[in-house]
């Protein structure tokens, strides 16, 4: 028997491909990685023949060119290998996959070209590398045919760098790579990984290729009808006494020699004289042996021992190996021969054949990397900044410098030149996280903000040599914070002197008011007597409820308007021989001491210059009131609610500041207060506009200071429109 280096691949597979998915959905693929390479971003399928779900490598990988193969190809080759990522820029190309760090994985490369290019006699061949270590070359020698390399490798860290490295042979591409988990006690090495050599079902009666949905690790079955096949229809079990679990089927078929003396012999080239295998072989007993029958044989290689006498267990998978590599021989011959005693051939129902890998290259730590990983991601550095930053040293990236000792063991990132990379935005803090950093170049680029702490400290320190220049909008940490902090004051500032030029301006309109008062012969606004004494009476508060009936006595039925406005309608009227102005609204809006209504900003979640206008009059209550704006008790009564409450009793006297003095203007006050409840109104829309609120005050003002102390006369001006809040229920009109 011999055993071919390449695939036969797919032709025959089709025919049996439809039958197996049923059973491809009954195994579990939750720990593959499957990724097509070249198909479009954030695209998924199910592979129809083997059931495979694979997703796009955009995520992957940030270079290369999306291609797809001749369609007249599809029909005999599995989806994911219809399109493919070829790479012609670039020396080192290279997919960084996410993978859990201490499994044993087997890991498969697939190539087919399928003059994608249109270039078919003029195909590739380049390098395949794992992480730093070279893993083979890739050679294409038919564009039709599939190229596939395989490795069994335990990762050191949580991430595989898959590189495909241009040797100026072509330009390299691929088309899928595959990550299936193996039992970690299965395939053990004293060291190194494991390539594939070859892997075959020996005596297969068909021309048929198993994978998954046979194999629940999705290893390739090439078969192999090299001898004489026999078979049986009963299942095997390949799990109980084999930690390698091949499949049922392969199992199901052996092959044995013509005649009963001759034995099994297959033979393989050495691809270097210091290239070292192991060879795995899987037995199984198909025929159900007579009384008078046996089978038992030995296995030689090259005309040593290697195991033996062995009898194959009927219906049962055992393996044989060796722990100790195959080494030294230019080519390899294993022969598999019946004992004396045995009346029957020897069988072999599979064989795996891999060779040494040692991936010696020692990789960067995996926090450094995933440090540079975040500034590359960052500032979308592209330059040559593929695969491990430092190793090997022919690729080494661009703008770092490492150092090496004599055992190749890594001083991290001693160096790092970015300048005049394009780099945008602020220095990323992921850079302080290179502990080993001496040299640091950021000269030339567009950076802004503030260095991070830890690059300053650094630098102040020693330990860090720091170029920053020709970055105009880049200012060290200290300056940039004394500058923050200086434009944090001079808001600060801005809003306290603003709010103090609004409050002296409320206070100067009042106090103009306290001190014109003596000057007054006769209220402006509403108040009507012929005593010439009475403008001169201190502020009274008149705490009386009247009823309809004497509202329309005092008014002599409302009979004399003194004047309208948006406060209402103003009525004359007599108390016991005292001229009053009377003020008539009903108040027809219920309150509940458990409801409240959402209003301004806490209603609509939007600020305008009716915000600004309730902001306003709350400030012109508590400048009028000298209360506190929510009252520090179990009721947190807000300020509105406690005016409107006195309002409400006709207590202005006790709404007043007392340091104001009690000698005010009655009217004024009343002005005063009214044009700040209008402006808390719980309606935005019926809340005066700012233009309005100043025009209202400064009228105020300026009719107390026109006032003459010799005579008096009335003067009632059409306000606009201005809505007192709904101040309590059941309240009869209140004279004032």
């Amino acid at each position: 028997m011999a055993i071919m280096g390449t695939c036969n691949h797919f032709i025959s597979a089709l025919l049996g491909g439809m039958a197996l998915t049923l059973l491809v959905h009954a195994q579990d693929q939750s720990d593959f990685i499957s990724i097509d390479c070249g198909t479009p971003a954030n695209s998924s399928y199910t592979e129809p023949f083997i059931g495979i779900n694979y997703i796009s490598d955009a995520t992957f990988i940030d270079t290369g060119i999306s291609k797809s193969i001749s369609t007249e190809l599809n029909a005999i080759s599995y989806q994911q290998e219809w399109t493919l990522r070829s790479f012609p820029d670039g020396i080192r190309n290279c997919y960084r996959i996410n993978i859990t760090q201490g499994v044993k994985y087997l890991i498969r490369a697939t190539f087919l070209h399928g003059n994608y290019d249109g270039q078919d006699n003029n195909l590739p061949e380049f390098d395949l590398h794992l992480g730093p270590n070279m893993w083979d070359t890739v050679k294409i020698e038919n564009a039709s045919s599939t190229v596939s390399k395989e490795l069994i490798h335990v990762p050191t860290l949580n991430y595989i760098h898959v590189c495909l490295v241009n040797t100026n042979l072509g330009t390299p591409f691929i088309s899928a790579i595959e990550l299936r988990p193996l039992n970690n006690n299965a395939y053990v090495t004293a060291s190194g990984s494991l390539a594939l050599y070859v892997r075959t079902d020996d005596g297969s009666l068909t021309d048929t290729e198993y994978r998954y949905g046979d194999d629940i690790y999705d290893r390739i079955w090439e078969p192999d009808d090299t001898y004489k096949g026999i078979n049986t229809s009963l299942p095997i079990d390949s799990q109980s006494r084999s930690d390698y679990q091949p499949p049922s089927v392969v199992m199901s078929t052996a092959a044995t020699p013509e005649t009963d003396s001759s034995p099994l012999n297959f033979n393989w080239d050495s691809e270097t004289a210091t290239s070292e295998y192991y060879i795995y072989m899987h037995f199984a007993e198909v025929v159900k042996l007579k009384a008078n029958q046996s089978r038992s044989f030995n296995v030689t290689i090259n005309g040593e021992p290697f195991f033996g006498p062995y009898v194959p267990v009927y219906l049962y998978t055992e393996t044989w190996y060796r722990k100790s590599p195959l080494t030294m021989a230019e080519n390899y011959e294993a022969s598999i021969f019946k004992t004396e005693n045995s009346t029957l051939p020897p069988i072999l129902n599979a064989v795996e054949i891999y060779s040494v890998k040692n991936l010696s290259q020692s990789e960067t730590d995996q926090q450094d990397v995933d440090a540079i990983t975040k500034i590359k991601s960052t500032y979308g550095v592209k330059k040559n900044w593929q695969g491990d930053p430092c190793v090997p040293q022919l690729y080494l990236w661009e703008g770092l410098n490492c150092s090496y000792d004599g055992y190749n063991s890594l001083e991290l990132f001693p160096c790092k030149n970015l300048s005049s990379s394009g780099l945008i935005g602020e220095i990323s803090a992921d850079i302080s996280n290179l502990v080993m950093l001496q040299d640091l170049n950021l000269e030339g680029n567009q950076l802004n903000g503030s260095i991070p702490a830890e690059l300053i400290k650094r630098s102040k320190s020693g330990s860090l040599l720091l170029s920053v220049g020709e970055n105009s909008n880049l200012c060290a940490s200290d300056p940039c914070e004394r500058e923050k902090k200086k434009n944090i004051v001079v808001l600060i500032l801005a809003s306290v002197v603003g709010l103090l030029i609004l409050s002296l301006t409320i206070a100067a309109i009042l106090c103009g008011i306290t001190r014109r008062k003596q000057q007054q012969d006769k209220t402006t606004v509403a108040l009507v007597d012929t005593e010439p004494n009475v403008q001169n009476r201190p502020l009274e508060s008149m705490q009386r409820q009247v009823t309809y009936s004497d509202l329309q006595r005092i008014t002599n039925n409302f009979e004399r308007i003194l004047g309208k406005g948006g406060f209402g309608t103003v009525y004359y009227g007599c108390i016991d021989g005292i001229h009053v102005a009377v003020k008539v609204k009903l108040l027809m809006r219920v309150h509940h001491k458990n409801l409240t209504t959402l209003v301004g900003y806490y209603k609509s979640n939007r600020l305008n210059e009716k915000s600004d206008v309730y902001s306003f009059g709350v400030v012109l209550l508590k400048v009028i009131t000298n209360r506190p704006v929510i009252e520090r008790s179990l009721e947190r009564i807000h300020i509105s609610q406690w005016v409107g409450f006195m309002l409400a009793k006709g207590d202005i006297q006790n709404i007043v500041d007392p340091r104001l003095g009690g000698d005010l203007n009655v009217n004024s006050v009343w002005k005063a207060v009214e044009v700040a409840v209008a402006c808390v109104s719980p309606t935005s829309s019926r809340r005066p506009t700012m233009s309005q609120v100043v025009a209202e005050l400064k009228e105020s003002l300026t009719t107390e200071l026109s006032q003459k102390i010799e005579g008096y006369r009335v003067e009632l001006k059409d306000s606009f429109e201005m809505i007192n809040m709904d101040l309590s229920t059941e309240l009869n009109p209140l004279a004032r």
